[in-house]
């Protein structure tokens, strides 16, 4: 790994990129705030259906008048985008799937009041339209059908489409839930970002909600990862949880293949195969920016991506307040390094078992012992009041 060479700020992103060891040392400088651990925030998506009937086509029109002045200036161009009232700003999928962006939050506790009154207003904006959130995953009643059109995601679809049907059904009928956490002190960054990605079989079996997709049963505990599993894995496959974190992550960014490339003018596919290092070797007309690079790492998604914070995003989205639960257990999990020290003994039957996740949940046993144990220890650690333990307690024993 370079040294921190080649790093620009925001004042400079139109610099060109034009030596590998440019981009390595500024990926790595981006990629982890670390201290101590201080904030949580959680992204929520939902697919969004017609109240009275929930399998017809969502109407773009219907969508953004009950939004109002807070859709995103995606569905209506005139838009303020104004925030819900705890702060969280209102987004939308390719599809129409609503998502909530919290703001970060000191303490679980503020979290599941400010996320809670957001889900309520946001529930209350669409049932006035005859809308209603969905509660799984993936779509149960809807094949994928694209509402939004932007240049992003006309180069998105054409990319995916190569590999097949499921870069359509992820953009248009899934539905996830995002966990950010701070990465922590630098000293225990590299067993923090291990134990978040061996939580991820256990707590992706645990949280499994989708497993009906367009009318049919899939046979999957997680349609929503069995279509993640189908994208491009240069882009969703899991980041090394070696020794140096930031050097693995710079090495995903630059060997990921370009999704799109902004242009002023007409689409943003990207040729085919080409990745990012190749780009600031030459492979295209131009060099990359710093700008270019910064949007190319929003073009990835891995189970967990770095973002200063910790982005965790490899769960299925919850019914009613069990959001809740997931949050607040990879919050307490994560707590100190005794406890992440724990999470690894625990998670360790059940390393790389990403598919029987998806697959059987947790009618897995190994899955099932590890869901268990780190679901308890996280009981163990977690200060609440009752009724918000509760919730813990609710959202995380449906499936068993």
């Amino acid at each position: 790994m370079a040294t921190l060479q080649g790093i620009r700020t925001a004042a400079d992103h139109d610099a060109v990129i034009t030596e590998i060891e440019q981009a390595e040392g500024y990926i790595a400088s981006i990629c982890f705030k670390t201290g101590p651990p201080a904030a949580v925030g959680v992204e929520l998506e939902f697919t969004v259906h017609l109240r009275d009937d929930p399998s017809l086509l969502l109407d773009r029109d219907r969508l953004c008048r009950a939004l109002g002045d807070h859709a995103p200036v995606t569905l209506r161009a005139d838009s303020p985008a104004l925030p819900l009232r705890h702060g969280g700003r209102v987004t939308l999928e390719p599809g129409g799937q609503v998502e909530i962006s919290s703001r970060p939050h000191a303490s679980l506790a503020e979290l599941h009041a400010a996320v809670g009154a957001e889900i309520e207003q946001l529930s209350a904006l669409l049932a006035e339209a005859g809308l209603v959130l969905g509660e799984t995953g993936v779509d149960p009643h809807r094949t994928p059908r694209r509402l939004l059109s932007t240049p992003r995601y006309d180069a998105m679809e054409a990319a995916f489409d190569r590999r097949g049907v499921s870069g359509k059904i992820m953009m248009c009928s899934t539905a996830g839930l995002q966990v950010c956490l701070d990465p922590g002190p630098a000293a225990e960054l590299t067993q923090r970002w291990a134990a978040v990605h061996a939580l991820g079989p256990p707590l992706l079996a645990l949280f499994a909600n989708s497993g009906r997709f367009a009318g049919r049963d899939t046979g999957w505990a997680s349609a929503r990862q069995q279509a993640w599993r189908g994208i491009d894995p240069s882009r969703t496959r899991q980041v090394s949880t070696g020794a140096d974190p930031a050097a693995a992550w710079a090495s995903y960014v630059l060997d990921a293949q370009l999704l799109c490339i902004r242009r002023p003018d007409g689409a943003w596919d990207a040729p085919a195969g080409v990745t990012f290092a190749d780009w600031i070797r030459g492979a295209l007309d131009s060099k990359p920016t710093y700008a270019d690079l910064d949007y190319h790492i929003s073009t990835l998604f891995p189970p967990v991506r770095p973002r200063g914070y910790l982005e965790i995003r490899y769960l299925d989205t919850q019914p009613g307040r069990a959001w809740f639960a997931p949050a607040a257990i990879l919050s307490a999990l994560l707590e100190d390094p005794r406890t992440v020290s724990r999470v690894l003994e625990l998670c360790a039957p059940a390393a790389g078992r990403w598919v029987a996740a998806a697959r059987e949940g947790m009618t897995d046993p190994v899955l099932a012992r590890s869901a268990r144990a780190v679901r308890e220890l996280a009981l163990e650690r977690l200060d609440l009041p009752p009724r918000l333990l509760d919730d813990v307690v609710e959202g995380s024993t449906r499936n068993g």
